[in-house]
C-alpha cells in the first residue's frame, strides 16, 4: 500500500477513505458519501444496478462524531446497512419472485418482505450465537481447562493465563468458522466478489484508471476490512480480559465477570474502528504490525476475482462516484445495463403470448426511483474498506 498511498499524495487527489463496500450476492454494494449503490450479476449475464441514500445520524448529531463514540454509533449504522444491502441483492436476483399469504400478511402489517423479515432473524440468531460462542464458550472451557489442570494438580489456578486462553480460544473460533464457510461454493464466490471490492477500492485509492485488468494487479487485502475489524476486536478483547483480571484480582462469578466484559466491549469497538480507521490512511512500521494478524484473516474472506467481477465492483463504485465519472452519470440516468440486458437477451416472438409480456428488462427496478431518506441505516463490524 505505501506505494500507492504515495502515488494519491502526489496526484493531490484525497481518495483514502473516500468509498467504501461490502459485497452481496452476486455483487457488491459500493458507498460514497451518502451514497449507495449495488450492483448485481443475473444469472442470464445481464446486470441490475440499485441506487439508495444513506443519511448518517452523526450527521444530525456533532457529539456522535467524537472519537470511541462514532465508532459504536458506526458499527450499529452498517450492520442495519448490511441487512438492507444484501435485501436489495436479493430482490436484484429475482429471489422473491411471488407473494405467499404469510407474504402479504407481512408487508400488511408490517410494511416488510419476506427477505427483510428473514434478514432481521438472521442478525438476532447472529448476535445470540456470537455471543455464546465469542463470549460465553471461552469462559467455560477456559473454567473447564482451569479445574481439570487443579485436579490433576498440575496448577491450582492458571491466574491472568486464564483470560489470554479465553482470547486465544475466540481467535480460533473465528478462524475455524471462516475456513469452513469458505469450503461453500455460494461463500466462496461472495468472498471472490468481497476480493473484487477491495482491489477495485485499492486501484481508485491509488488513483488509477478503474478498469478490470488495472484492478486486477492489486492485492485482495484491505487495512480497513470488516474481518480486519473483527480480528483487532479479539485482540484487543485479550487485553481487556488481563484489564478486568488485574482491577477485580479475586473476581470469581463468572456471571458478573461476563457482565463487566459486556458493558466494556462498546469500548473495544470504538477503539478497534479508531484504529481501522488510521491504519486505512497511513502505512507505517507499527500499523503494519498490528494490521497484520487482520489481513492474514483476510486470505480466508476474499477470494481472487473474475474480471466479470471486477466489472461490477467498478460500475457500483463509478455510479456512486458518478459526480466524479461524467459518462457514468449518463450511464446511470439511462439506466444503460437494461438495455445491455435487452441487447444480450432478445424476446423470443413464436408465441404471440409470450412477445406480448413485458420483459424482466422491462419491469422497473429500484434504480428507477432513487430514493432519499434521513432515517440512519456497519462485523459486527463496519462496512468493509470503508
Amino acid at each position: 500500500m505505501k506505494k500507492e498511498i504515495k502515488k494519491t499524495a502526489d496526484t493531490g487527489s484525497c481518495r483514502l477513505a473516500k468509498v467504501g463496500g461490502q459485497a452481496v450476492l452476486e455483487g457488491v454494494m459500493m458507498k460514497a458519501g451518502e451514497r449507495t449503490v449495488t450492483t448485481c450479476r443475473q444469472e442470464g449475464g445481464g446486470i441490475v444496478v440499485a441506487d439508495d441514500r444513506f443519511v448518517s445520524v452523526r450527521s444530525k448529531h456533532k457529539i456522535l462524531n467524537l472519537p470511541i463514540i462514532r465508532g459504536i454509533v458506526n458499527m450499529i449504522e452498517m450492520l442495519k446497512l448490511s441487512v438492507k444491502t444484501l435485501g436489495a441483492s436479493a430482490d436484484a436476483l429475482g429471489i422473491e419472485e411471488e407473494d405467499s399469504k404469510f407474504e402479504r400478511w407481512l408487508k400488511k402489517h408490517f410494511g416488510a418482505s419476506i427477505t427483510d423479515f428473514i434478514m432481521v432473524l438472521g442478525v438476532i440468531f447472529g448476535v445470540g450465537l456470537s455471543l455464546f460462542l465469542f463470549m460465553f464458550l471461552p469462559i467455560f472451557v477456559a473454567d473447564g481447562i482451569e479445574l481439570l489442570l487443579a485436579h490433576f494438580e498440575v496448577v491450582p489456578t492458571l491466574g491472568a493465563w486464564k483470560k489470554v486462553i479465553e482470547g486465544v480460544l475466540k481467535a480460533g473460533i473465528f478462524i475455524g468458522y471462516l475456513a469452513l464457510v469458505s469450503l461453500m461454493p455460494d461463500i466462496k464466490r461472495t468472498f471472490m466478489y468481497h476480493g473484487a471490492e477491495h482491489k477495485t477500492i485499492a486501484c481508485f485509492e491509488a488513483g488509477e484508471e478503474l478498469t478490470p485488468e488495472n484492478a486486477m494487479k492489486h492485492k485482495r487485502f484491505h487495512p480497513r476490512c470488516g474481518t480486519s475489524f473483527m480480528f483487532f476486536m479479539i485482540l484487543l478483547g485479550i487485553l481487556a480480559g488481563l484489564g478486568v483480571h488485574y482491577v477485580f484480582p479475586n473476581l470469581n462469578n463468572r456471571w458478573l465477570y461476563t457482565g463487566i466484559r459486556l458493558l466494556i466491549l462498546p469500548i473495544i469497538v470504538g477503539v478497534g474502528y479508531e484504529f481501522i480507521m488510521y491504519a486505512g490512511k497511513h502505512d507505517n512500521w507499527f500499523v503494519r504490525m498490528l494490521s497484520a494478524p487482520g489481513l492474514w484473516v483476510q486470505r480466508l474472506t476474499t477470494k481472487e476475482p473474475t474480471p466479470d467481477m471486477l466489472e461490477i465492483a467498478i460500475i457500483s463504485t463509478k455510479c456512486a462516484l458518478r459526480d466524479e465519472y461524467p459518462e457514468f452519470m449518463e450511464f446511470f440516468n439511462s439506466k444503460a445495463w437494461e438495455k445491455k440486458a435487452d441487447a444480450e437477451e432478445p424476446a423470443e416472438a413464436d408465441d404471440p403470448a409470450e412477445a406480448d409480456a413485458p420483459t424482466e428488462a422491462d419491469a422497473p427496478t429500484e434504480a428507477d426511483a432513487p430514493t432519499e431518506t434521513d432515517a440512519p441505516i456497519e462485523a459486527g463490524a463496519p462496512a468493509d474498506t470503508e
